[in-house]
């Protein structure tokens, strides 16, 4: 079983900057997909980021240029750099790992910006 521990989150003034953390425990993470969710109060949880096994990403169109994600395999860790935040990104944020045989969720951490 994987478990997937997020870190990072709080609150923030608009057109500040946070970085969010998600380390996985086991042994398949440099063989998974992993990526960043987030659900809003009200709002269906959409993605934000993911990055395949290989390195190559994708984005959200409404966080592309503001946010980077990135990967330390030998950490089991993925990271979400995000800068200019706006108070639209607030939200409950989930790190999310998909392989040929599962998909796993995190806790969540909430994410909170202020105007």
């Amino acid at each position: 079983q994987v478990q997937l521990v997020e870190s990072g989150g709080g609150l923030v003034q608009a057109g500040g900057s946070l970085r969010l953390s998600c380390e996985a425990s086991g042994s398949i993470f440099r063989v998974s997909h992993v990526g960043w969710y987030r659900q809003a109060p009200g709002k269906q949880r959409e993605l934000v980021a993911t990055i395949i096994k290989g390195g190559s990403t994708n984005y959200a169109d409404s966080v592309k240029g503001r946010f980077t994600i990135s990967r330390d395999n030998a950490k089991s860790t993925v990271y979400l750099q995000m800068s200019s935040l706006k108070p639209e990104d607030t939200a409950v944020y989930y790190c999310n790992l998909q392989n040929s045989f599962s998909t796993y969720w995190g806790q969540g951490t909430q994410v909170t910006v202020s105007s």
